[in-house]
């Protein structure tokens, strides 16, 4: 039961994160019908402009907690990332929307190696460090233990999933963006201006991806200028087993994908003598995710957007 527990907890924690990401990849497609592959390096950007920051911290205001300076970090990555993600978009997808779908995705890849390349330009090639800002002491819950950082990123992707789902069914903007998804020519005709809801789209996402990147680097301790495919390619992979397109099936697909890597690499490496342990945890979510496509192509919460007339 205590293994139990421990694997929840790391799926939990690794899932999130994975969520986080996977609500950029579901809203840009839902409002834009594109996948945005570059979005895992926005992560990436997320996790390096906040250790460069808690660098800056560390010379000009030494002596300010952990928490403090994790959060300064934070509110710092997110402007960046958002500002990155609204040029992604506006250089080099606005003038495909109504190319050929191979086009944005082609396009998508060169901008995730653009992004890749600066990153090394600008921090090297070599892993980061990440400091750990938080008391390392474990916070023990029945048998298994979570520590400190741990808790405030569920909290923090707890809060971030709520305020997007308040964003998104309770105010202006929210409407306006499902208006959108819904049929963009006839929002349009209704007053919606369809280039500040994709600005906003990709804004928001970026600001989740943000949060995810540092909070990444924060439980993980070490960063590094690629570090955003993986990631990025298991967030996609979340949304799409969720429903692409929908907000709370790219959430459910999130944790699902971390679950089932936790308790893969919990159970069926023990069950094997360590042969599929740890190393091998990615093959886990990519066979559910098979499963699970093969007999619900849609995903588990099918695809919220109408078909565009």
């Amino acid at each position: 039961m205590d293994t139990f527990i421990q694997q929840i907890i790391n799926g939990l924690v690794l899932g999130s994160m994975y969520a986080l990401v996977a609500l950029g990849y579901t809203m840009v497609y839902g409002v834009l019908n594109l996948i945005n592959f570059a979005h895992g390096d926005v992560l990436m950007i997320g996790a390096m402009v906040g250790l460069s920051i808690l660098k800056l911290l560390d010379v000009f205001m030494p002596g300010l907690p952990g928490a403090v300076q994790l959060a300064i970090a934070i509110a710092g990555a997110i402007p960046v990332c958002m500002l990155v993600n609204i040029i992604i978009e506006r250089v080099a997808y606005r003038r495909l929307r109504n190319a050929p779908r191979l086009a944005p995705l082609i396009t998508a890849i060169g901008v995730s190696t653009l992004l890749t390349t600066f990153a090394m330009m600008i921090w090297g090639r070599n892993p980061l460090p990440f400091p750990q800002l938080l008391s390392s002491d474990p916070i023990a819950i029945g048998g298994a233990v979570i520590s400190q950082t741990q808790v405030l990123l569920l909290a923090l992707a707890s809060l971030s999933m709520g305020g997007l789902v308040l964003l998104v069914e309770k105010t202006k903007m929210g409407r306006a963006m499902r208006a959108t998804a819904e049929n963009p020519r006839v929002a349009g005709l209704m007053g919606v201006d369809s280039n500040k809801v994709i600005v906003a789209t990709f804004a928001i996402g970026a600001a989740l991806a943000a949060v995810a990147g540092v909070m990444w680097g924060a439980n993980y301790s070490s960063i590094q200028f690629a570090m955003g495919f993986l990631p990025g390619l298991k967030a996609f992979s979340a949304a799409v087993l969720g429903g692409i397109g929908n907000i709370y099936g790219a959430m459910i697909g999130g944790i699902l994908l971390g679950l089932i890597e936790a308790m893969g690499a919990g159970y069926i490496g023990d069950l094997t003598g360590g042969f599929l342990g740890s190393h091998y945890q990615d093959i886990f979510a990519f066979v559910v995710l098979i499963i699970v496509l093969t007999i619900r192509p849609s995903g588990i919460m099918g695809e919220r957007v109408a078909d565009r007339a």
